[in-house]
């Protein structure tokens, strides 16, 4: 079993769904997780059925809706819900918060905690899942905080992206620490720190973590490509075609 290769909505805030649709099927990918910043605003189920008509019109699934609560003490989850159901997304990723794992006060972690159960719950009722965004300024920001979230709030999966800086074996080794939890990766080349590069410019790093997802008794479900450099619709299919061509021999 392999991962789906597919699109982040975001790595194209600049254009209209439907250019985007197009995109991804000329693209040849197979899923698109729809943003809520400027493609799906939360509690906008009119814009989420269309949005979700024209991701199938285009031949293409509707794989996830990546949403930006953060899981503050009242913050609602219920319009984000709304859109994701309008749009037949059932996954919907979330943040832990605001601030670093290292950094979080017993409080802070424990708030965010009862609010993320409290959303699992939610979520569950409308056979939704929810899967944390793997990324500093929240509190899971490396395996460990993950794991221990994870353990606090079984409900949850997660998403893995290499780390911001991180050399390839330390992203791998993230990646191998939290694998059995990963429901998404989101795909893309920063090297160093926040320089877009094109994906074959990290093809050793890639290349492993494509063959040792495909390896697990139940690989993540989806390789999101997210962001190319200059946010250049023209990159996205030779983009694609090496994602494709990575799955197609992990």
């Amino acid at each position: 079993m392999t991962m789906r290769p597919g699109l982040c909505s975001v790595t194209f805030r600049q254009l209209a769904p439907e250019e985007i649709v197009a995109l991804a099927a000329e693209a040849q990918l197979e899923v698109i997780e729809w943003g809520g910043d400027v493609h799906v605003p939360p509690g906008d189920v009119e814009r989420a059925a269309q949005v979700a008509r024209a991701t199938t019109d285009g031949g293409l699934a509707v794989c996830s809706y990546g949403s930006y609560f953060r899981a503050g003490a009242d913050e609602a989850l219920t319009p984000i819900l709304d859109s994701a159901e309008a749009l037949g997304a059932d996954r919907v990723r979330i943040w832990a918060g605001h601030v670093d794992s290292a950094d979080a006060s017993p409080a802070q972690y424990a708030q965010i905690v009862a609010r993320l159960r409290d959303a699992a719950a939610e979520a569950s009722e409308r056979r939704v899942g929810l899967a944390l965004e793997y990324h500093r300024g929240t509190i899971a920001d490396n395996p460990d905080a993950v794991l221990r979230l994870l353990a606090d709030v079984p409900a949850l999966s997660t998403y893995w992206q290499p780390s911001v800086d991180a050399p390839d074996a330390t992203a791998l080794a993230e990646f191998d620490a939290i694998a059995a939890h990963t429901s998404a990766v989101h795909v893309f080349s920063w090297w160093p720190f926040n320089e877009r590069l094109r994906l074959h410019e990290r093809q050793g790093m890639w290349q492993s973590l494509c063959a040792a997802a495909s390896a697990l008794p139940v690989p993540p479900r989806d390789a999101l490509l997210e962001f190319v450099p200059g946010d250049d619709p023209a990159l996205l299919a030779p983009e694609a075609e090496t994602l494709r061509g990575w799955l197609a021999r992990a």
